[in-house]
């Protein structure tokens, strides 16, 4: 199968950069897009490789449909979303693409590794259908991409994974992910904390996440709760629960709540799109 593939960078570091030579050779068309605030040029068009500087951050979700509509102008069915730092290897992808040439694919409108963040969970098979996964290593159907609507630019950061599974879920398309198929990945700065004998991981998100994470659930809730009632109600749990782990175990505490409260607030205002706040 034609595999093309998009990465976002914001602001990369040289071994961001020199990330690209782990998968660069497993795929046939490599779409770069540069979210970064400057205008500086940090790769050169290739045959395999285009460079897309977009001079300003317009989001994740942007940069992954301009990779998308990239992809489908070429004739790709399919497209591997990555970040910047996403540990992915040939042998990852290729597990991955000998799946979806093995399989009815028509109802699938995903497929995902198992990625490892080191938390404790169950997982329940070799492949699971999810209601969301993480955007870092999916194959995603370009076919199925375009009968929802691509990814939601106005979310910006955050959420932007969980909305296009949960609208793909919605059309009759498969979100699944291949437990066997393994990939590490950092979220946030993780730490766990040990309380009275409890396991707390932290995230350590900055304030201006803290504003997008808390925002752009409340618009999922808004979006998907009818039809994802416990699922919804889990995901403001967690974020309940964010605050308490905040003011036992982070820094910028006062930043942190001040800019998650302007996240609701801007919810209630109907507000989307790139946070208008400088922390």
């Amino acid at each position: 199968m034609n595999l093309a593939a998009v990465v976002v960078f914001y602001n990369p570091s040289d071994a961001n950069i020199q990330n690209i030579k782990k998968y660069e050779q497993s795929v046939d068309q490599l779409f770069i897009v540069d979210n970064s605030d400057d205008d500086i040029t940090r790769y050169q068009d290739t045959k395999k490789i285009k460079y897309i500087k977009l001079h300003e951050n317009k989001g994740i979700a942007y940069a992954l449909n301009k990779g998308a509509k990239e992809a489908i102008a070429q004739g790709f069915n399919w497209l591997l979303t990555l970040d910047q730092d996403s540990q992915i290897t040939k042998e990852i992808i290729g597990n991955l693409k000998k799946y979806l040439e093995t399989h009815d694919t028509k109802k699938i409108g995903l497929i995902s590794p198992y990625h490892d963040i080191q938390t404790e969970e169950e997982i329940k098979g070799d492949e699971e259908e999810m209601i969301e996964v993480m955007t870092s290593g999916n194959i995603i159907n370009l076919e199925a991409y375009q009968k929802i609507g691509g990814f939601k630019d106005w979310l910006f950061i955050d959420c932007v994974d969980t909305e296009y599974c949960m609208n793909l879920n919605v059309h009759g398309y498969k979100v699944l992910r291949l437990n066997k198929i393994k990939m590490k990945h950092q979220l946030g700065n993780l730490k766990i904390h040990t309380l009275f004998g409890k396991k707390y991981p932290c995230y350590n998100h900055g304030p201006i996440r803290r504003y997008y994470i808390v925002r752009n659930n409340l618009y999922i809730n808004q979006m998907y709760h009818e039809r994802y009632p416990d699922y919804c109600e889990h995901l403001l749990r967690v974020q309940k629960g964010q605050v308490k782990r905040i003011l036992a175990f982070e820094k910028e505490k006062r930043k942190k709540l001040t800019m998650m409260y302007r996240g609701y607030k801007d919810f209630k205002k109907g507000i989307k799109g790139k946070c208008p706040y400088i922390n």
